[in-house]
């Protein structure tokens, strides 16, 4: 199976996309680290934590439960996160392992950043979403009322398992959610992945394992390419915000309570493409295949009581907004997009307005 290396200045590390590759964590600890903390929840404990048992052995470890949920992403929990270690003996020789969904692994690599001012992380995700996207590229962080991720730090891992067996198990809406962070990478920066999810849809949602670990090493690939050239989202990793800005409003204005994160970036697209199309970056042929394809891997959850206004005003407190100006990364043709500031609001809401019928 494939290994793609990021090499960035804080650190280089490989992402790994291998079946049973989280039965080798261990083989990726720090020489003579000491306590190793598994930061999970308790579902994903029940289902997979004795192959990250059996690896570990008999290092000293310690097993701590996140009780998951985007609600739950805030400062509190990462404080007491942080109490348990100091409890358990926890010191600057510690590891952490993120063991778990995106939410876990945003959690767990921002109290890797600053627990003794920091300490290494290796991140093991366990559904589709975080294996393409959150545990690729060190952005870790946390909610605030205002909006997502507004704390955090870029913390990059020791390394990234993808074990495609873990997603096995997955449910299936969890399962299709990650299935549009792919389906963004293709629009992003890869034509041929996005056929692939356009022409093998079927074969994608049974997860046929050839197809299934096709798609996943591609996402990886250009994650790792784009984090490589840019780590710190100066200028081209901005383009992986694709369908980002407004879906992360629909999530903070449902106190991100009715969508998974994959299913409010889908939306997200949906809404991005529309503008594209409004300001006539991008052509009606090629929005149409977007659409479709975000269409296969439906559905959405319905936009009841949802005001168009108010997502709009949201679109002020993301973190990508600079200077009061709305960053918003927009497609030009399938495999290219541009990143697009000064955009005429009337455009911004009609194409919000759109999105939600």
């Amino acid at each position: 199976m494939p290994s793609f290396r990021v090499e960035t200045p804080q650190r280089a590390y490989d992402a790994i996309v291998e079946r049973g590759s989280l039965s080798r964590v261990a083989d990726f600890l720090p020489p003579r680290s000491g306590i190793t903390f598994v930061v999970t929840t308790a579902d994903v404990w029940t289902l997979h934590g004795a192959i990250v048992e059996r690896a570990l052995g008999d290092r000293r470890h310690k097993v701590l439960f996140f009780p998951g949920g985007e609600p739950n992403k805030r400062l509190s929990q990462l404080e007491a996160l942080a109490e348990q270690m100091i409890e358990a003996g926890g010191d600057r020789s510690s590891v952490v392992i993120a063991f778990g969904g995106g939410i876990v692994g945003d959690v767990a690599g921002f109290l890797a950043a600053v627990f003794m001012r920091g300490i290494p992380v290796i991140q093991a995700p366990t559904t589709l979403l975080a294996q393409v996207d959150a545990a690729v590229g060190g952005k870790t962080g946390v909610n605030l009322v205002s909006g997502k991720n507004l704390l955090g730090s870029f913390h990059q891992p020791l390394a990234v398992l993808i074990d495609p067996e873990v997603l096995r198990t997955l449910p299936a809406r969890e399962y299709r959610a990650g299935l549009y962070e792919i389906v963004k990478c293709g629009v992003i920066r890869d034509a041929e992945l996005f056929g692939v999810m356009d022409q093998c849809a079927s074969a994608v949602l049974a997860q046929e394992p050839a197809t299934l670990e096709r798609i996943i090493s591609a996402a990886v690939r250009i994650k790792a390419e784009v984090v490589t050239a840019d780590e710190r989202e100066g200028d081209l990793r901005r383009i992986l915000n694709f369908g980002h800005t407004f879906g992360h409003a629909l999530e903070a204005e449902t106190r991100y309570e009715r969508f998974l994160h994959g299913e409010a970036i889908a939306w997200g697209m949906r809404a991005a493409t529309i503008l594209a199309e409004k300001t006539e970056r991008l052509g009606a042929s090629e929005a149409a295949s977007i659409h479709s394809v975000v269409a296969k891997y439906g559905p959405i959850p319905q936009f009841d009581g949802i005001e168009a206004g108010h997502l709009a005003a949201r679109l002020r407190s993301d973190k990508k907004t600079v200077q009061g100006q709305v960053h918003f990364v927009l497609p030009t043709k399938i495999g290219d997009v541009a990143i697009v500031s000064g955009v005429e609001d009337r455009l911004v809401l009609e194409s919000i307005q759109a999105a939600l019928r």
